[in-house]
């Protein structure tokens, strides 16, 4: 069904009737993104629309093409887009693997059995849905479908043989680890293959390399420049131990992707097609669009409240630069600054209660802890970042000089008192969590509710299309992780047989003479360098074995030390030099892409030395909520004076624009409180108190400064502050998402 926007009509022209054609020829743009409304709860995305009074939907060549700069720009490769009865069977298959994981929330099984079968369904359909390798510009130029080959579907079977396998004959099978038959190396070898192309297939083929690494430095142990010496181990122990055992490929990190991951990704796939993704973008325009500063705080909590939908900064990233980065430029933002600000956002997905990153659930896993109580440990780090973001947002709006943007919005009260229930299937995961109820069931719970609660809007009913391909993307969702999962549990596997995590381990201690705050450094370099080259998921992971070990070693808690981990795993999006999130934002802005990681680094500064506060200062686990009330209080506030020092020092503003002199003062007492004992708490305090003193006296000296925010945004939109535009004195208000014109939209630059 085509949909046209209300206002007044007009005569067609020739240029109309050419881009009626246009729009004809390319009909299956818009059909994606019609789908694309249908899973948002049947709301047309305005991005794809142009939105000039009375005009018919036609393609837009400046329009923002999400899911080509996620394909581009995401750690995972790029999908197909399965059409034709391919698409019926990976619908099918993916419906029925996400059915199959809410059965064994409710019908436990043994691991042996649930995981062998989980893991071949989820290989099947990364075959189907994920090309061997790139498409040809030909074939792209040709329109051709882009179906699976004779290759895929021969893997994709090949696929379910392991399962039927070690299920026919589970018990058997795992007790041969130690003397497997000759049937169990050929299968277990197969298995592993297969695991690595389909690793290969969605993360490119970096990861499956670290493996083969890994597989290779125990079988030809002896070998191995010292420290890292090991004894030999033949390939039937090898595979022995990382497929017929829950150490391998179906150990914690598969177990974490069959049982959290496709829960979460099925429930996020429900709320959004309740209408959640709207009401979260509506209202975080509603709430803080109407000031000098409010873009860019309207992109902060957007990112914060896309993040219960979506676990990739990457993909929060894009879509809220779509929607954002028009209202961003109309208040003053430079490409640069506005692509950080989106960046930083979308980043804070991750780690964001209540759903946070597929690493928080193996956290949970690993520590054998609730997953409640991970929630609680990353409250106060997250409330740290977002002030962080916060903060340098109010100093880059009076530094750029940045004005409100009229925009046509609801009362925020009035948007929660209609829609405020898309909150209650999240508050619902938290209630079910505190009753005692398994993380499984509460999401499970959470995910009824938000089906139920969509009946609320007409146009959000979750019809029994809709939940089919709910069910459908919840399933595909995981298939990036899935593989991955399994490669990065023979990673584990081999650490543990050859005893290579733990020399791993002293050497880092060694290294680092046994001193925390070098063991801390050297760690969290470590982390961020492996981010580089693997998805956060594997960072998280193979760091964990290694870092963990090593940080306890010099007196870090276990839980301080996975939350440290956490931290930088994710952090490595924005990491210097490859920063995903960063480049995706440049791709939207038209902003240079170096100068925009820096900025994105600039902003996301604070979230990189928070963690130091809970690894280097028995007090800094307050931060976690551990060691009681008067414990939290002091990390919290001590906290936060120090992530304002630090924004003081990145974003050169405190009553006006700070000079060198301030900066380095507000530096130290920084580093001064982030060691949280009471002597280098009061050194800090000084040294702030001392900031303020030295920028006011300065201040006073050079006189009144420009530094104040602009006035509101009069003008026609689009027109330069100062030049007369034509019409009337004063614009219109303007949607906030839907009010861009052709000339306001982001434009794609490569």
């Amino acid at each position: 069904m085509k949909m046209k926007l209300p206002g007044r009509t007009r005569n067609h022209t020739t240029e109309d009737e050419q881009a009626h054609a246009e729009h004809s020829r390319h009909d299956s743009v818009h059909k994606a993104a019609h789908h694309a409304a249908h899973r948002q709860g049947g709301i047309v995305d305005v991005a794809t629309l142009d939105k000039r009074p009375g005009a018919d939907p036609v393609d837009d060549p400046d329009r923002i093409d999400e899911e080509a700069l996620i394909a581009e720009f995401e750690a995972e490769k790029p999908a197909r887009h399965l059409t034709g009865w391919p698409s019926w069977v990976a619908s099918v298959v993916g419906v029925g693997l996400s059915l199959f994981g809410l059965y064994w929330v409710f019908n436990p099984m043994p691991r042996q059995v649930y995981l062998p079968t989980f893991l071949s369904i989820g290989l099947f359909l990364t075959f189907l849905t994920y090309r061997g390798w790139p498409r040809s510009t030909r074939a792209k130029e040709s329109g051709k479908p882009d179906r699976p080959n004779v290759l895929d579907w021969l893997l994709a079977l090949a696929s379910l043989v392991p399962a039927v396998y070690m299920v026919a004959d589970w018990q058997g099978f795992f007790r041969r680890a130690i003397l497997p038959t000759d049937t169990d190396l050929i299968i277990g070898t197969l298995l592993i293959v297969l695991c690595l192309e389909a690793a290969r297939r969605t993360v490119g083929i970096l990861v499956p390399i670290v493996v083969l690494l890994f597989i290779a430095s125990a079988y030809w142990g002896s070998f191995m420049p010292a420290p890292f010496t090991t004894a030999n181990f033949g390939w039937p122990r090898l595979v022995g131990h990382n497929v017929m055992g829950l150490q391998g490929i179906f150990g914690t990190p598969l177990e974490v992707a069959a049982t959290y991951i496709i829960l979460f990704t099925i429930y996020g796939a429900v709320l959004a097609a309740s209408g959640a993704t709207r009401f979260f973008i509506d209202l975080s325009f509603a709430a803080f669009g109407q000031s000098p500063a409010g873009p860019g705080r309207t992109v902060t909590l957007s990112g914060f409240l896309l993040g219960t939908v979506s676990g990739s900064g990457v993909a929060t990233t894009v879509t809220l630069g779509g929607i954002s980065w028009p209202l961003l430029k109309r208040a003053g933002y430079p490409k640069e600054a506005g692509g950080g600000v989106l960046a930083a956002a979308g980043i804070g997905a991750i780690m964001s209660p209540p759903t946070l990153g597929a690493a928080a659930f193996i956290i949970a896993e690993l520590l054998q802890v609730s997953y409640l109580e991970v929630l609680i440990w990353a409250t106060i780090p997250t409330i740290l970042y977002y002030l962080g973001i916060i903060l340098a947002i109010e100093m880059d709006a009076r530094r750029h000089k940045t004005h409100t943007v009229a925009m046509e919005t609801q009362s925020p009260w009035k948007l929660l008192l209609r829609f405020g229930y898309h909150f209650s299937s999240l508050a619902a995961i938290v209630f079910f969590l505190v009753l005692g109820f398994t993380p499984f069931r509460a999401v499970v719970y959470a995910t009824v509710l938000a089906f139920l609660l969509s009946f609320l809007e007409r146009r959000s009913w979750i019809t029994p299309r809709r939940m089919w391909e709910a069910l459908a993307q919840g399933a595909t969702g995981a298939l990036s992780v899935i593989p991955v999962m399994a490669v990065a549990g023979i990673i584990v596997g081999v650490m543990t047989l050859t005893g290579l995590a733990l020399r791993l381990a002293g050497i880092i201690v060694d290294f680092s003479n046994g001193n925390v705050v070098l063991t801390a450094v050297f760690s969290a370099v470590v982390v961020v360098l492996l981010g580089l080259a693997v998805p956060v998921t594997a960072s998280f992971i193979i760091s964990f074995v290694v870092i963990s070990p090593a940080l306890q070693q010099v007196g870090v808690e276990p839980f301080a030390a996975a939350m440290f981990i956490f931290y930088y795993a994710v952090l490595s999006e924005v990491s210097p030099p490859t920063a995903l999130s960063p480049f995706a934002a440049a791709a939207i802005t038209g902003g240079k892409p170096v100068k925009t990681m820096w900025l994105t680094w600039k902003y996301t500064l604070p979230a990189f030395l928070v963690p130091f506060i809970f690894v280097l200062s028995p007090r800094g686990v307050g931060l976690l909520f551990e060691g009681g009330a008067a414990t939290v209080a002091i990390a919290f506030v001590t906290s936060v004076f120090a992530v304002a020092s630090l924004a003081v020092v990145t974003g050169a503003w405190l009553f006006g624009p700070a000079r060198i002199p301030e900066r380095v003062l507000f530096l130290v007492a920084a580093i001064a409180l982030l060691v949280m004992t009471p002597t280098f708490i009061a050194v800090g305090a000084g040294f702030m108190v001392a900031g303020v003193v030295v920028h006011l006296i300065t201040r006073r000296r050079a006189g009144p400064d420009d530094g104040t925010a602009a006035q509101p945004e009069t003008g026609t939109p689009g027109v330069p502050s100062g030049s007369t535009a034509p019409g009337p004195a004063t614009a219109p208000p303007v949607s906030p998402v839907a009010g861009a014109t052709t000339a306001d939209r982001p434009r794609t630059e490569r």
